[in-house]
C-alpha cells in the first residue's frame, strides 16, 4: 500500500454561506484571513469556489497547518482530502488508502456533485464500503446512525476528492468584514472574551490600555501584552494603545466624592477610547461590561458613563453570568493569564462603597472642577502604541 500524502485541505464555510450578493466578499476576505495566517508555509495555494475553499499543500504539514486554522474566524468545518480521478476503482483504491490505519466505525457517504458521473451515489457507496470491509475487518465496521469515521466522497467535475475526518473550525465572519473597533483591554477576565467574540462577528479590533504607573507594576502591563498575543493569532496582528491614566485618577481623586470614582473614571475612560477610536477609524468602543456584575455595570450607571460618547459602544458579554465568561476565557486559554495577581488601575483605586445609581448633573458638577480636557489630551499624545504578533517575544515573560 502506497503512503498517504495529502494534497488539500477542503475548507467548509460557516456563517457567511447566508449571504446575498456579497458573499464573495466574504469568500474574499476568508481566502485573505487564511493566507496571512499561514504566511509562514511556502508554497500554499488557494482555490476559491462558491461552496469551498481548497488550500492546495504542495507537500507542507497538514498537522502543522491545521491548530492555525481553527482559529481563523468564517470556517465552519475544514477536512485533509486526497485527490484522484472520477475512476471507480481509482476512488476505491484511494479510499483503501485513506482508512489503512484507522480502526473503529465508518460509513461511505458520497456527494456526486458532477451529475454526469455515471454511478449513482448509493452504488459507489456500497462498492467503497464492500471493499473496506473484505481488506480492514473486524478493525473496521459499519455504523450508518454515529460512525468514527464518515468517509466522504466528493465527486467534482474534474476530480474526486476523499477525506474522512472533520475539524470543527471558529465559525463566524472573517474577521474584517465589519469594520473596525477599539476593544478597552484591562487585564481582567471579561475584556480579552469580549475581544473574541467581537472578532467572531467579523470586527477586527485594536486595543487600549489604561496604565497607572507606578501604581501598577511592569508585571501588570507584561499581562496585557500578553492578552494581547492571545487574541492576535484570530486577526493576525494587533495594535495596543498604552494610554498613561495616573494624572486623571489622581484629579478624579480630589475633586470628586469617593463614591463617584469608578463612575468618573469610567467616563473618562470612555472618552479616551472615542478619541483614539476615531483617530484609527474605528466605528465602535467594545467592553467587557456585564450588567450587574460590579458597581459601574448596573444599568444606571452604564447610562450615565455611555452618556459622554455618541459612539457605538458592543459590550459581548453583557448578558453573561461569570461562569459563562469563565468558560470561554478557558476555552481560548486567556483565563489562566487573567487570573494573575496584578493590579490594574481599575482595581488599585477602587472605592469601598462606589454608587450604583449616579447622577448625570452630579457628575457634570464634579466634571466642573478640573481641566480633564488637557489631562486626555496630554495622555493620548503620550501613549505607547505596540504592535502584537502571535510570536512575538517579550523581554520578561518570566511571569507567563
Amino acid at each position: 500500500m502506497d503512503k498517504l500524502q495529502y494534497e488539500y485541505i477542503l475548507i467548509r464555510y460557516g456563517e457567511l454561506t447566508t449571504k446575498g450578493k456579497n458573499k464573495k466578499d466574504f469568500i474574499r476576505k476568508l481566502a485573505d484571513n487564511m493566507r496571512l495566517a499561514l504566511g509562514d508555509f511556502e508554497g500554499l495555494t488557494f482555490e476559491r469556489t462558491r461552496d469551498h475553499i481548497y488550500i492546495h499543500l504542495h507537500g507542507n504539514d497538514p498537522d502543522k497547518i491545521e491548530p492555525i486554522l481553527k482559529k481563523v474566524f468564517g470556517i465552519r468545518s475544514f477536512s485533509k482530502a486526497i485527490k484522484t480521478e472520477n475512476d471507480l476503482d481509482k476512488i476505491v483504491q484511494c479510499a483503501l488508502l485513506l482508512m489503512q490505519d484507522k480502526k473503529g466505525t465508518f460509513k461511505v457517504i458520497t456527494k456526486r456533485a458532477n451529475k454526469k458521473f455515471p454511478i449513482h451515489s448509493d452504488e459507489v457507496n456500497r462498492k467503497v464500503a464492500s471493499n473496506l470491509l473484505m481488506k480492514y475487518a473486524p478493525d473496521l465496521h459499519v455504523d450508518v446512525h454515529d460512525p468514527q469515521f464518515p468517509l466522504i466522497v466528493e465527486i467534482r467535475e474534474q476530480n474526486t476528492y476523499l477525506m474522512c475526518q472533520t475539524v470543527l473550525g471558529a465559525q463566524g465572519y472573517p474577521v474584517g468584514v465589519a469594520g473596525k473597533a477599539m476593544l478597552m483591554l484591562s487585564g481582567g477576565i471579561d475584556s480579552p472574551v469580549a475581544g473574541y467574540l467581537a472578532m467572531k462577528r467579523g470586527v477586527q479590533i485594536e486595543c487600549i490600555h489604561y496604565c497607572s504607573q507606578p501604581y501598577t507594576s511592569e508585571a501588570a502591563l507584561n499581562k496585557v501584552k500578553e492578552l494581547a498575543r492571545m487574541l492576535a493569532p484570530y486577526q493576525g496582528s494587533i495594535a495596543l494603545h498604552v494610554v498613561p491614566f495616573t494624572e486623571t485618577q489622581l484629579a478624579i481623586y480630589k475633586h470628586c466624592d469617593e463614591s463617584y470614582a469608578i463612575t468618573m473614571m469610567r467616563r473618562m475612560m470612555y472618552r479616551l477610547a472615542e478619541r483614539l477610536a476615531k483617530q484609527q477609524n474605528c466605528l465602535a468602543i467594545v467592553n467587557g461590561e456585564s450588567i450587574g456584575q460590579v458597581a459601574s455595570q448596573t444599568l444606571d450607571s452604564m447610562g450615565v458613563i455611555n452618556e459622554v460618547t455618541s459612539m457605538p459602544v458592543i459590550r459581548p458579554v453583557v448578558t453573561y453570568d461569570k461562569l459563562e465568561i469563565i468558560a470561554i476565557a478557558r476555552n481560548i486559554g486567556t483565563y489562566e493569564t487573567s487570573i494573575l495577581p496584578f493590579e490594574d488601575c481599575c482595581t488599585i483605586f477602587n472605592p469601598k462603597n462606589p454608587t450604583t445609581k449616579p447622577r448625570i448633573d452630579k457628575c457634570r458638577w464634579y466634571e466642573e472642577k478640573y481641566d480633564f480636557e488637557t489631562l486626555l489630551d496630554k495622555a493620548l499624545e503620550e501613549k505607547e502604541t505596540i504592535y502584537i504578533y502571535p510570536n512575538t517575544k517579550f523581554e520578561d515573560e518570566d511571569i507567563f
